[in-house]
């Protein structure tokens, strides 16, 4: 059994179709979202997807849309920081992350290792957050 494709793909081909299947995914989680508006794991990966196609504002807006649905939840509030941060909105990140620890987010690690942070990791109030998961 061949552990490789039985032809290989350019890289600009395979990031193409990546991208084109992103897009689909997109379009499908748009269409759930619109019909159950209160599918709340759709609308969390289509924040994802949408982030992760470069669409970051598309993204913020469902991320906002899950924090207004389910206010309660670490996770959401944490990925709204995401998007905001990645969006040039350090503050507002600081302060949903903070929210986020407050309702109970704990892998400092992972908010460490989180590339869509890298900006705040110099600001004094993100790693004061750090040193806060760290001691708790």
């Amino acid at each position: 059994m061949p552990t490789h494709p039985p032809f290989p793909l350019r890289a600009h081909v395979k990031r193409r179709l990546d991208t084109d299947g992103l897009e689909f995914l997109a379009a499908f989680l748009a269409c759930e979202t619109a019909r159950n508006p209160g599918n709340l794991a759709a609308l969390a990966e289509l924040a994802h997807v949408l982030t992760r196609l470069g669409r970051v504002e598309e993204g913020l807006s469902a991320d906002r849309r899950l924090v207004e649905l389910a206010p309660e939840s670490p996770t959401v509030h944490y990925n709204l920081a995401c998007s905001l941060c990645l969006s040039g909105h350090a503050s507002s990140a600081i302060e949903e992350l903070e929210r986020a620890i407050e309702l109970g987010y704990t892998d400092v690690e992972h908010l460490l290792e989180d590339d869509d942070l890298i900006s705040l990791r110099p600001d004094s109030r993100f790693q004061r957050l750090v040193e806060l998961l760290r001691t708790a």
